[in-house]
């Protein structure tokens, strides 16, 4: 595994830790939903990587972009694909998006190493 991808998913898992530790009902019930939104349904899990993926990009998220990234290739998605998703991003968002599609770009690199 890559510096760059480790360094992400330990900080994500440590944080992650502290926040779920507070004991927090909404924040747990919120991360529960956010689980269960991705889970199989109507919609594979690869279709709903891939659509987290372009909202994140829009809503210019980096750290949900990279988690997008890291869920987009355990579920089998291609170079060819997440490049699609780019297109349809920066449409969507605008040439705003350019920068964290250069980040993205980077990041699909790292875990294609990894």
């Amino acid at each position: 595994m890559s510096t760059a991808v480790k360094e992400f998913n330990d900080y994500r898992a440590k944080m992650n830790e502290k926040i779920l530790s507070a004991d927090n009902t909404v924040l747990k019930r919120l991360f529960n939903l956010d689980t269960n939104t991705y889970a199989e349904g109507a919609l594979p899990v690869k279709t709903k990587e891939l659509l987290g993926l372009v909202a994140s990009m829009v809503l210019r998220c980096d750290d949900c972009i990279k988690y997008h990234l890291e869920k987009c290739k355990e579920n089998g998605v291609s170079t060819p694909e997440v490049f699609e998703v780019f297109a349809v991003a920066n449409i969507v968002g605008g040439t705003i998006v350019i920068p964290h599609t250069r980040r993205a770009v980077e990041f699909w690199e790292e875990l294609q190493n990894a």
